[in-house]
């Protein structure tokens, strides 16, 4: 590991985060899951990270004018790497997916462009691995990677490991359930979206004994808002000019897209996360309370509508969140008491079960 060693000074700062981190010289972003260490990096241009699970990461900044491929090139070299390459466009930036092989080490990289400074393009490399091997761990190294946004302009877009997975080229007119109206989302966007709730749920359950488990819950409902929100845009554009007229309330609007999702049969996935992606439940009107509350929730903001959600272990449920007036039961989240909405029972906005208006039996989350 002579060539990681020799890019890092040790710093012992920075040893647990809830949210995501933000590199205030370079612009981009990582949403690193629970209980990691800062262990290395002079925290501009280089950062080292360690896990409970023994995975590592490692973040560099090149801005010496090479260019991407100069840069994959190079780390492909410095680590006497022999795992396969894969280069594609994420959103007008070029980017190569690396699998990681080298030493007794397997893991996965990514090289992308960051927003350019001055007349030159900053390179970002991270790369995640470690000696474990397995669907779980390799999940976990994706996760990471797909965590990262370059630049602001892809805050609420799809990750890069997604994208280079399930490229977005051909776009398909879909049914929006129980309505008339049709919309655009790409060929893949159910089944990319799909993979990234088992992914990311799969990183969440490993937290399942951790003291930090409600960040773990935390960061995985972050990186499904994030992978689903521009995927249904069109859906979500439809449906608002469907129900808000100039003169509508906005509560109004927010109630006709919980009638909505209130109407859909209630249906877990056939698998590890019983969790219906958004795109097919917008599409096909099924799924249980976590597709439906993060549906409402993108649907009416992209409405105008500030949206949250919370969600509860002890009642294995999760509820909408929005900040709009009006009476009904109010969580708190941050500076703001929110509205709450049920969308699996038919009921209105504001209105909560009794045994579940307990405040300390949620977790609030607010993208």
């Amino acid at each position: 590991m002579k060539w990681l060693c020799g890019l890092f000074l040790c710093i012992s700062s920075f040893l647990l985060f809830a949210e995501p981190l933000s590199s205030a010289t370079w612009g981009f972003q990582i949403d690193i899951p629970e209980d990691f260490s800062f262990v290395e990096g002079d925290a501009i241009n280089s950062f080292g990270f360690q896990f409970p699970n023994g995975a590592f990461l490692v973040l560099r900044i090149y801005n010496d004018g090479r260019t991407l491929d100069t840069a994959v090139s190079t780390a492909t070299r410095q680590l006497n790497n022999n795992g396969q390459i894969v280069f594609f466009d994420y959103y007008r930036k070029k980017a190569a997916l690396l699998a990681l092989q080298f030493q007794n080490y397997n893991g996965e990289g990514l090289c992308i462009e960051l927003a350019q400074q001055g007349t030159t393009t900053p390179i970002l490399l991270a790369l995640v691995y470690s000696t474990k091997e397995g669907s779980s761990i390799r999940l976990f190294h994706r996760s990471v990677l797909n965590s990262i946004i370059p630049t602001p302009a892809e805050q609420l877009l799809p990750g890069p490991v997604s994208i280079a997975e399930y490229p977005r080229k051909t776009r398909i007119s879909v049914p929006i359930y129980g309505t008339s109206l049709h919309a655009f989302v790409y060929d893949n966007d159910a089944e990319a979206a799909q993979a990234v709730v088992d992914m990311e749920f799969e990183v969440m359950n490993s937290y399942t004994d951790s003291p930090h488990w409600q960040n773990a819950w935390k960061r995985m409902y972050r990186m499904l808002y994030r992978d689903s929100f521009d995927r249904i845009a069109n859906i979500a554009f439809m449906l608002e000019r469907l129900w808000q007229q100039p003169e509508t309330d906005i509560r109004v609007t927010a109630q006709q897209a919980l009638n909505w999702v209130q109407s859909f049969t209630y249906e877990r996935e056939t698998n590890d996360s019983d969790f219906v992606n958004v795109v097919t439940a917008a599409i096909e009107g099924r799924g249980d309370c976590d597709s439906r509350v993060l549906l409402w929730a993108i649907v009416i903001e992209q409405a105008g509508i500030p949206s949250a959600i919370m969600v509860s272990k002890k009642h294995s449920h999760a509820l909408g969140l929005a900040d709009i007036p009006g009476d009904g039961a109010r969580f708190p989240l941050g500076d703001k008491y929110w509205l709450v909405a049920e969308t699996t029972d038919s009921v209105e906005l504001g209105k909560i079960a009794k045994e579940m208006s307990i405040q300390e039996d949620w977790l609030g989350i607010n993208f």
